[in-house]
């Protein structure tokens, strides 16, 4: 049985977790930083960087604690080393190193797509590889056959904006506040998704990709037209429309185990209640992790590098941190992606 230590720091949560190799969680830490962005209404990477210089260091001697455990008795440090903001991937790859450097044990640079990629099977140890994963997030949106850990084909990606990143600009932009995607979806419990007429890009073509560009932009069209419940209701329509769409178009070229979701997006209930129909309708069985497993935290870093250990996978201390780092790069490229693909 083997004991991972996790570290997340891509974004702005840190986090440090403990998960053994049958995936038990041993201990999870985690530190927000939503009221330092809240002015902002984004994320600002100067100041998430500089909070997880601050609390990492904490977080990982409690994660220890909890778990009852030294360092000498964790089997493999796990880190993010990409995607994501910069300085707070290097704040956690560089904590990494110097852990694994410290106590001789082996480093495995995961990357957090991959984390999200591999988190349904933290919790739900029947799922079989491969499965479908709609790996729906603030920056990135793609759909993914998963065959294995570090083994990964691309079937749409986004080619302009991400399905979160749409969900927080519509937050800002009808004034909900900060983080977006829960306002959006708050207000939308109150909203009509009906009321609002908003395009559904792409719904309906031949393309296998995804594009809420043009929705956000729509959005702002209507501010003033119609009550900011009823935007948020019709744009969270939108988007999951968009999302089926687009799922089920990948359904018909693959024969996957499973229809599975994760990401920030996956804790969205509509989203979540729509997949599960479409799963149902290809007689498939759907899974979507617990809700605090949707959003960054180290548990599921820890896991992925429990899944790589057990594969050989481990890293050398020189492992480079990155900004962009694809799932599958040997992809092709799409119209719009760019570094997205």
């Amino acid at each position: 049985m083997a004991l991972i230590l996790g570290l997340e720091s891509s974004c702005d949560e840190t986090a440090a977790a403990l998960v053994e190799s049958d995936g038990t969680i041993r201990a999870h830490k985690l530190a927000r930083q939503d009221a330092a962005h809240r002015p902002y209404g984004g994320v600002v990477p100067e100041i998430a960087a500089r909070a997880h210089v601050e609390v990492l260091g904490p977080l990982v001697e409690a994660a220890l604690e909890e778990a009852g455990v030294t360092l000498d008795q964790v089997d493999a440090i796990a880190a993010t080393a990409g995607p994501g903001l910069i300085g707070g991937v290097m704040v956690g790859l560089v904590t990494g190193k110097a852990l694994a450097l410290a106590s001789g044990k082996p480093l495995i640079a995961v990357n957090h797509l991959e984390g999200h990629a591999l988190s349904p099977r933290l919790t739900d140890h029947d799922l079989q590889f491969p499965y479908l994963l709609l790996l729906v997030s603030g920056g990135h949106c793609q759909l993914l056959l998963v065959e294995g850990a570090g083994a990964y084909r691309r079937l749409a990606t986004t080619i302009d904006d991400a399905a979160g990143e749409a969900f927080d600009k519509t937050a800002k932009i009808l004034g909900l506040g900060f983080p977006g995607g829960p306002a959006v979806e708050a207000a939308a419990v109150r909203g009509d998704p009906k009321a609002v007429p908003l395009p559904r890009p792409l719904v309906g073509s031949g393309e296998p990709h995804f594009s809420f560009a043009g929705l956000k932009s729509a959005v702002a069209r209507v501010v003033g037209q119609y009550s900011a419940e009823d935007i948020s209701a019709s744009f969270q329509q939108a988007v999951v429309d968009c999302l089926i769409d687009r799922t089920r178009i990948a359904l018909g070229k693959v024969r996957p185990s499973a229809l599975v979701v994760a990401g920030g997006v996956a804790a969205n209930t509509a989203v979540r209640t729509a997949l599960e129909s479409l799963a149902e309708e290809h007689h498939l069985p759907f899974v979507a992790p617990p809700f605090w497993l949707c959003t960054d935290n180290a548990a599921m870093i820890a896991w992925a590098g429990a899944e790589r250990l057990a594969a050989g996978l481990t890293d050398p201390l020189d492992v480079p941190a990155r900004p962009r780092w694809p799932l599958d790069p040997g992809a092709e490229k799409v119209r719009g992606a760019g570094v997205k693909a």
